[in-house]
C-alpha cells in the first residue's frame, strides 16, 4: 500500500511528465472511481492544463486552470504514462489523453482508489481531506493539542499512529519502523505513554519518513510504484517483514503479531510492554 513517501515519489515523478500538458480526451472503462457524473467530469476537465501537483498525507492534488483533481491511491493505485492506447491493461480504469499524444492512466487492480474534483483552491473543503490530521513529516513535537490526542487515546499506539485523523501519512511499514526506533511496544496503550515518549515517537516518525522520501519510498511485494521508479527504503527496514530474523540491535528474534487487524513486526527485547 502506498504511504506518504511513495505518494511523494509518485508526485515528483509525474510532475516531469505532466506540468504544462493539456487534457484532450478522457476514457473511463470503470467510471465508478470518479466520484461524479462522467459526462460532467469530462465537460470540466477537457482542455484543462496541468499547472502543478501537490500532496497532503496520502492524497495527490492535481492542480489545473480552474479545478483540482484529488486522487487517493488506496491499496494498490498507480499512475502510468503510456505512449498509446494499445499499451493499456485491463486494470487501467481512467485514462487522460494529453496534447502531446501520450496518456496518463490510473491503474488499480482492486478498484479502491478514488478521484474527486473540486474548484481550484478548495481541496480542504472535501470531507475526506478536511478530517485529516497533521502530516507526519511536518510534525511539531511540541504540539500540545496533538500530544493531548495521544494521551486521550485508549487504544494501542500502533492503531493511533495509523489513524489518519490524528496523524496523516503513516502506514503499516513506517509505523513499525518508527516504534522500533522509539523502543515502544506496538500494543502499548497510547494514553499511558509519557509526554516524552510521545515526543520521541513523533520525532522518529519524521526521521523515518524523511529518509524514506530521500530513498524514493519502499518497494515490496504489496506495493511497487509506477513510471519505472522503485524505492530503496526496503533495504533500510529493521523490523517490518523481518519476522524470524534476529533484531539488528540485540539479536532477539523479531516477532509478527496482529494489532488492530494489521500485521505488526517488533522486537520483544527492544520494545517490551510497560509493567503497570
Amino acid at each position: 500500500m502506498p504511504e506518504l513517501p511513495e505518494v511523494e515519489t509518485v508526485k515528483e515523478s509525474l510532475k516531469v511528465h505532466l506540468i504544462g500538458q493539456k487534457i484532450k480526451e478522457i476514457y473511463a472503462p470503470y467510471p465508478k472511481i470518479i466520484k461524479m457524473d462522467l459526462s460532467d467530469f469530462k465537460k470540466k476537465m477537457i482542455n484543462q492544463t496541468f499547472r502543478d501537483i501537490n500532496r497532503y498525507g496520502k492524497y495527490l492534488f492535481f492542480i489545473f486552470d480552474d479545478y483540482t483533481l484529488v486522487s487517493h491511491l488506496r491499496l494498490e493505485g498507480k499512475y502510468f504514462i503510456r505512449n498509446a492506447l494499445n499499451e493499456l491493461t485491463k486494470h487501467e480504469h481512467v485514462v487522460f489523453k494529453l496534447d502531446n499524444n501520450k496518456f496518463l492512466s490510473y491503474h488499480d487492480v482492486r478498484k479502491f482508489g478514488t478521484i474527486e474534483l473540486v474548484d481550484k483552491g478548495k481541496e480542504f473543503t472535501l470531507f475526506s481531506v478536511k478530517k485529516l490530521g497533521v502530516e507526519a513529516n511536518q510534525i511539531n513535537t511540541d504540539n500540545i493539542e496533538l500530544i493531548d490526542k495521544f494521551k486521550r487515546a485508549n487504544r494501542p499506539i500502533k492503531s493511533v499512529l495509523l489513524d489518519q485523523t490524528i496523524v496523516t501519512g503513516l502506514g503499516n511499514i513506517y509505523v513499525d519502523e518508527t516504534l522500533f526506533r522509539s523502543k515502544i511496544n506496538p500494543e502499548e496503550i497510547a494514553s499511558i505513554l509519557s509526554v516524552e515518549e510521545i515526543k520521541t515517537i513523533l520525532k522518529n516518525a519524521k526521521i523515518v519518513l524523511d529518509k524514506a522520501i530521500k530513498l524514493g519510498g519502499t518497494t515490496i511485494r504489496t506495493y511497487q510504484s509506477s513510471l519505472g521508479v522503485d524505492g530503496r527504503f526496503q533495504n533500510e527496514l529493521k523490523v517490518h517483514t523481518m519476522a524470524g530474523k534476529p533484531c539488528p540491535v540485540c539479536n532477539t528474534i523479531i516477532k509478527k503479531i496482529r494489532v488492530g487487524g494489521r500485521g505488526t513486526y517488533y522486537c520483544p527485547s527492544c520494545q517490551p510492554r510497560k509493567k503497570i
